[in-house]
Formats: C-alpha cells, structure tokens, sequence
C-alpha cells in the first residue's frame, strides 16, 4: 500500500521537475497556435490592405472631374424657346471657347483648340437648357467637361512631355561617343563612318538615296555588329545621305573603297550630345500649343475639379469623362431584385419542406445531396445553363434584368436552402413540442412559431447569397449583360450592364480615363457588398434570439 501511494504522489506531484517540463510544452504549443492564429490575420488583413491601397490610389482620381467654366450666350436664334432639345449647342460652346483666344484663326489652330472640351460638353449645355427653359436668350456661366487628356493632365495622371529616346537609345549613342567617333564641326555634331562604296550599287547614273542610306546604315551598324541595331539608325539626320551623294561626286576615284566620312546627326541625338535629354510633347495631345492654351485656361482660374457627380448618375460613354455607373447600378438593382424574389421564397419553401415535412428516405437524401453539390457548382455553369434555357428555349430578351436575376437565382436558391435549414435546426425542439402540446396543427407549428424565430438566420444566409451574386460575372457575361448601354435600365425587360460587366468592359478598354474608373467602380461595388454583410450581421444581432 506504502508503495501504491508513493507512485500515485509522484504520478501527480505537479511541481516536480518532469511535470513542469511538460506544462511548459503544452503552454508553449498554445502559444505557437496563437501565434499562428495571429499569423494568418495579419496576413489577411495585410493583403487587404495592400489591395484597398491599390484601389484607392488608382481610383481616387475618378471621384472628381476637370470642368472649364466658360461665358455662354444662350442665343435664342441658336435655341428655340419652343425646342430647347433642337439647338445648336456646338456653336454656342465653340464660340464661348475660342473668345478665350481671339489670336486663334486658322481652321486647324480652331479644331485643336475645340479638342481641350469634351464631346460631350455640348449635349451637358444642352439637358440643362431644356431643364431650365428661362436661359434662353441669357448670358450664363457654365461649367463643360474636358476631354479626357486635359483631364488626365490637369490630374499630373499623364506627363506634359516623354523622352525622345529609349535609354537603350541614348546607351548606343554614349558609347559611340565613347569610342571617340562623334565629332563636333562648327557646333553641329556628326558621327565618323567608315562607309565601302559597293560599285555595285553605287556605281551608275540615276543612284537612288535608297542606296546611298543602305551603304551609311551598314556602316553605322558595324559599330555594334553583331548586335542588329536597327532603332540606331535614326541617329543619323534626315538627308544625310546627300553628303555622301556629293563625296562620291566629287571622288569619283573612291567607288570600290572604304572611305571615313562624318555624317550629321539627327536633333534628338544633337540635344542630347549638348547634354540635355531630349524630349517631345505627349502624343496624347494634337499638338505643344494645345497644352499652352489649358494652362492659360488654368492661369485664369477657368478649370475646376469638382467632386464627379456624373460617377453615379451618368450612364456609359466611349469617352471616359463622361462614362458613369448609372447604368449598372440600376441594372444590379433589377437583378438582384429578381433574384431575391424568385430564390427567397423558394428556398424557404424547399427548405421547409425538406426540414419539417419530407419522409426521410433515398429520394431525400438524394435530393440533399445535390443542393449540397448545386452549391459549388462554378457559376458559369449557371450562366451556360442560362444562355440555353432562357435564351434559346423560352426566347426572353438578351441582357435584360429579368433573365440575368433568373441566372442568379439559381445559383443563391442553394445557398438560401442550406442556410435556411441551419436556422430551422437552430431553433429548439422545445418550441414545437410547447406548440403541438396546446393543440397547434403542424402547419401552425411551423408558420407562428418556428419559421419566424428562425427568420433571422434565413435572412442573413439571405442577404450574404445576395451579396455573393451581386459580384457574380461570369454568368452575367454569356446572357449578354456587357453590353454597351448609354442610358439606365427603366424596368426588368430593358437591356441593361451589371456592375460586375461594367468593371470587366472598363477594364478591357485602352483609354487611360478607364483606369481609374474601373478602379472606382471596384470600389463602389465593395461598398455595396460591405453594406449588405452589414447589414446581415446587424439583422442577425437584433433579432436573433438564444436559448
């Protein structure tokens, strides 16, 4: 018994040695596994960060907008009181424009002057005239769109001037000088060539510059042979192979022999033999005075950027000042609606009935296991199944709301099935069986009792299959909603854009403009999914009840 007892007290003597040893292990694994815990937060919230950083700083820009306010004579021989929508409002704004710069006369100074305004300047003039009928006839202040470059510009987005040359360039041309083979003569600088004057094709009367060019490129490139520089051949100025036309006119001797000659360089190479890094005005712009006019404009507190209202109530251009999200915000709005009221009570009824009513037996299992497998179906699965069914078969209007909310819908009635099932477990037996005990029908069980305790979490699954299908693409893409609509979406059977087919027709364009907006657009459709997790999770702490 003695011996029985020591063993049990050294079994669970917690202060020896061998006992401490192994609680420090045990705390140190806890440790670890909070640091790990720790760990892939932080990595989480890191790359969100990294990527709302991202967004931020691309997209900001296209939450305000560069406006020219100009001095507007609404004419009324331009604008009939009787028509406002008829006028001649091109005239109206070109006028007010180039009386900022009388000096400006010639046909083609004017149409690159009329370039600094957008497009669609005229037709912003023309809604408010129409909306404000009592202008007419009056002189008013208006603030007009830019184009989309002066836009840019104004923003410090693009550069006033780029290099002339690559740095590969301007490498090949420090290294000629290197070599001891660019000369100055009389302040102009010329590279030495050692130049074989082929009888071959040379040689004869009527010798194209063509030739004389071929001989001056292969002696060029025989300084980086065996490296085929071609790019290096603009060193040499336009002409210059009149200089070699005239040696061999006046050494006529030379024909079958390599000759040095100094060839002029072109006026880039020139600059930057004078140290300076040449440059040329952006080919963004028509030409270097379209850039002095905006800063006169600039210089005489003309151009504004105002917040960008047009964002969010202006509906798809070609020109990217004037592009907004109008059109997908009410085409988002139609589908989802369709979709919440196709899926909403569907779900709730099959998950009912799969919850409290179904014979548990193969079928239903079956048919559970597939919502389950519905459920991680890709959606453009769903979209396929779309294009088939609702286009080919049923023959309904492409890029309507109506056919992509059905689309969506079958992708969510999954989701709001198995939510929908979790919350009715969720709910006590107790309440039943308190309902059944004081004579309530099942029906009656499941509608007063049951269903609206577990509302809370059906709408949460809800709202959060919601949110999942207002960032669906795929599926949108093949019923035709990317398509380009130029004004919002009036009812269900109109066609209209989603935001998530706007952001992928944004992105996919070349103009720079589209750059920020489609960041601007990622950002406004984040939004619209954090306010709908929101307020899943405020609907779930308000009403949800515990037992």
């Amino acid at each position: 018994m003695s011996s029985s007892a020591e063993t049990a007290a050294r079994v669970h003597d917690w202060h020896s040695p061998a006992q401490k040893k192994h609680l420090r292990k045990r705390y140190a694994a806890d440790r670890r596994l909070q640091l790990l815990g720790l760990g892939a937060i932080g990595i989480a919230v890191l790359l969100l960060a990294v990527l709302v950083t991202s967004l931020v700083m691309n997209g900001y820009q296209a939450f305000v907008q560069t406006h020219l306010r100009l001095e507007l004579n609404i004419d009324a021989g331009k604008v009939k009181a009787d028509a406002p929508e008829k006028g001649n409002y091109r005239t109206i704004v070109n006028k007010a424009l180039r009386a900022q710069f009388p000096e400006v006369k010639s046909r083609r100074e004017r149409s690159a002057l009329g370039k600094i305004l957008s497009r669609g300047a005229q037709y912003r003039l023309r809604d408010y005239v129409v909306a404000h009928p009592e202008v007419i006839g009056t002189t008013i202040y208006f603030d007009l769109p830019v184009s989309d470059p002066f836009d840019q510009l104004n923003k410090n987005v693009i550069p006033r001037t780029l290099p002339a040359l690559s740095r590969k360039e301007r490498r090949a041309f420090r290294a000629l000088e290197n070599r001891g083979v660019i000369t100055d003569k009389n302040g102009k600088a010329e590279v030495l060539l050692d130049i074989y004057l082929n009888p071959n094709t040379l040689g004869g009367e009527n010798v194209s510059d063509g030739a004389f060019k071929t001989a001056m490129h292969e002696g060029l490139l025989s300084y980086f042979y065996p490296a085929k520089q071609t790019a290096l051949l603009q060193i040499l100025a336009p002409g210059a192979e009149g200089r070699l036309r005239q040696y061999l006119a006046d050494h006529p001797q030379a024909l079958g022999k390599t000759v040095r000659l100094g060839v002029p360089v072109s006026a880039h190479y020139q600059t930057l033999h004078n140290g300076q890094i040449p440059v040329i005005s952006n080919p963004r712009f028509k030409s270097p005075k379209q850039i002095a006019w905006f800063d006169q404009l600039v210089s005489k507190d003309l151009v504004s950027t105002p917040f960008n209202w047009a964002l969010f109530f202006s509906a798809d251009s070609r020109f990217p000042e004037l592009a907004g999200l109008s059109g997908a915000i009410s085409g988002s709005f139609y589908t989802l609606l369709v979709c919440f009221l196709i899926s909403f009570p569907m779900g709730i009824a099959a998950a009912v009935y799969l919850e409290e009513f179904a014979v548990r037996n193969r079928f239903t299992d079956m048919i559970e296991v597939n919502i389950n497998n519905l459920a991680a179906v890709p959606s453009v699965v769903f979209g396929l199944l779309g294009l088939a069914v609702f286009l080919g078969w049923f023959g309904l209007p492409r890029s309507a709301p109506l056919v992509g909310g059905m689309v969506l819908s079958l992708m969510t009635l999954p989701t709001i099935i198995i939510a929908t099932r979790a919350a009715l477990k969720a709910v006590p037996p107790s309440i039943r069986e308190a309902a059944l005990g004081v004579g309530a029908s099942k029906h009656q069980v499941m509608m007063h009792h049951v269903l609206p305790l577990a509302m809370p979490g059906i709408l949460t699954g809800t709202i959060i299959g919601l949110a999942q299908a207002l960032g669906e693409t795929a599926p949108l893409l093949l019923i035709g909603m990317n398509a380009f609509i130029t004004s919002a979406a009036g009812d269900i059977m109109e066609p209209a854009t989603a935001l998530p087919t706007q952001i992928y027709s944004w992105a996919d364009s070349p103009e720079r403009g589209f750059v920020a907006r489609t960041s601007a657009a990622i950002l406004v459709l984040l939004g619209f999914l954090v306010l709908m997790n929101g307020i899943a999770i405020f609907m779930r702490q308000k009403f949800e009840k515990t037992w």
